[in-house]
């Protein structure tokens, strides 16, 4: 699916490069040869992927600054010259979105605008794929999967940020780009993923980090909501994902420009109690978990995703099931933990997706 010839030398401009995905992102680029161009904030977290995995030095570029700086963000864009745009600033978390409301909508729905005005006056990007998330749907508590044409929505302000995200990629699309058959224009699609997990996740209020973060502790795993259903997935699924589709946007244009789930197989939408468990059992813990007593925002119980489109359309699976996923993110913990090179263990975790996603054997080293 993901052709790394053609990302050899090609200009990329990654926003959110500092983050959990965004970093990952620009590792497996930068390891195809592509040129990366990272824009973000500095790092929220003193622990962080972007430093310990030398984001930064495999970057052609890394810009830290703000996606809602417009003037900043043009000229980066007009400087670097890119030929494909992956955005995924974001404030991401929903916890934080409760507490500081008119930056999540800042940042989620001004900055994407910044960045699409930013691309609209290029002249050299062919492609972008714009990063919202699953919650961007209105949510119903149903059991199945929601399609990429069920209603957009969100409770809180981060979902609802998102589904703004998606209407204004929307009607960017239809006014500027070439959804409408407009030549000498970008083609643009949204990606909508499920819960990642992966090493170097440190983000505030993610189950992962709290989960390893617990492990030198006597203290048992908090969970505020271990019975919530969530399409769990490593990170480098869904960016599989992002990458095959901007190839095709770039190479055969505007058939593709639409939105995209990319979530797990339905054995893999499982509560937060059974992930907690299985990374307890890859960590070698016998540390327990409790619910939390305190009250917390509202969030939804259950999410899941139907993603035929991709499965039919882009040919795209989930390449590992969720006890490998966990498995790999031990991997990657007790690598860290060990002072190894994080980079290299970073590249050598993409290597063996990789391998796995074409069938070939490549154990963990």
């Amino acid at each position: 699916m993901i052709d790394p010839l053609f990302w050899q030398d090609k200009s990329v401009l990654v926003t959110g490069h500092t983050g959990f995905k965004g970093g990952w992102l620009s590792i497996w680029l930068a390891h195809m040869g592509a040129k990366v161009h990272g824009y973000a904030l500095p790092p929220a977290t003193a622990h962080n992927l972007y430093e310990l995995a030398s984001v930064g030095g495999a970057c052609a570029s890394s810009h830290l600054q703000d996606i809602r700086d417009r003037q900043s963000l043009r000229q980066v864009v007009k400087k670097t010259q890119p030929e494909v745009v992956f955005h995924l600033a974001a404030q991401a978390l929903v916890r934080e979105s409760y507490a500081n409301p008119v930056d999540t909508y800042e940042t989620n729905v001004m900055g994407t605008i910044n960045l699409l005005d930013a691309v609209r006056h290029s002249g050299s990007v062919r492609s972008i794929i714009v990063v919202t998330s699953d919650k961007c749907y209105d949510n119903k508590e149903w059991p199945w999967g929601y399609r990429e044409n069920e209603p957009l929505g969100g409770n809180d302000p981060y979902s609802a940020s998102k589904a703004c995200a998606e209407i204004v990629a929307q009607s960017w699309n239809k006014s500027y780009f070439n959804a409408e058959g407009k030549s000498g224009t970008p083609c643009m699609a949204t990606a909508r993923a499920g819960n990642v997990i992966g090493g170097g996740d440190w983000s505030t209020d993610r189950i992962v980090p709290d989960i390893l973060a617990s492990l030198n502790s006597d203290k048992p795993v908090n969970l505020r909501n271990p019975g919530a259903v969530r399409p769990w997935q490593h990170v480098l699924d869904p960016l599989t994902g992002y990458l095959s589709l901007a190839q095709r946007l770039y190479d055969e244009g505007s058939r593709w420009s639409s939105a995209w789930n990319f979530g797990p197989s339905a054995a893999d939408e499982v509560p937060v109690s059974e992930l907690v468990d299985l990374l307890l059992e890859e960590m070698g813990s016998d540390n327990q978990w409790r619910q939390e007593e305190s009250t917390q925002p509202s969030e939804a119980q259950i999410l899941r995703l139907d993603c035929s489109k991709a499965h039919q359309q882009l040919q795209w699976r989930p390449t590992w099931p969720l006890r490998k996923a966990v498995r790999e993110v031990a991997h990657w913990q007790k690598a860290w933990l060990a002072s190894r090179q994080m980079h290299k263990v970073s590249t050598d975790t993409i290597d063996r997706f990789v391998c796995d996603s074409q069938k070939c054997a490549a154990p963990i080293g």
